[in-house]
């Protein structure tokens, strides 16, 4: 096994995704009774999401609901419907760097601004010739923690 320069530390968000996503508003609002906290929408990403949270501190975990923008066009939210879930890291550019230099197949952009203001990647949820090492199936998200949740998610 590989040392590691950086560390996961817990659960940051899952991303649920519908073609109307009034139905797990129904759910995740009515039924549950989170709080929507913020909302984001991006043309270019084809993204219109609520995002609730759950839990506080550094226990706090969001809940995206997600519909694309437009649903001929991709990338396709709504499609699966458990679209992605994010991890937070402590170091996130240690962690691409490291990765990819271990043959993990990261989504095309790159480290980027995400919906919550955190600098986040993707890794593909397919692999290549060239970088075999994917999500099995699964758009995993690589969230940059903040220095409160590394304080408190670090043994």
């Amino acid at each position: 096994m590989h040392t590691r320069p950086f560390r996961i530390l817990g659960l940051q968000q899952v991303a649920l995704g519908a073609l109307d996503r009034t139905t797990l508003e129904a759910l995740w609002l009515g039924a549950f009774g989170l709080a929507a906290v913020s909302s984001y929408r991006s043309e270019a990403e084809n993204v219109d999401e609520l995002i609730l949270e759950i839990g506080v501190g550094a226990a706090r975990v969001e809940v995206d609901l997600m519909q694309p923008v437009n649903a001929d066009r991709s990338p396709r939210v709504h499609q699966p419907a458990l679209n992605h879930f994010g991890l937070w890291v402590d170091d996130l550019q240690a962690a691409f760097t490291w990765l990819s230099e271990h043959g993990v197949r990261f989504a095309p952009g790159g480290i980027r601004a995400g919906a919550s203001g955190h600098n986040v990647c993707f890794i593909h949820p397919k692999g290549s010739d060239s970088s075999p090492v994917s999500g099995g199936g699964v758009l995993i998200e690589l969230v940059q923690a903040p220095p409160d949740v590394i304080r408190q998610l670090t043994p």
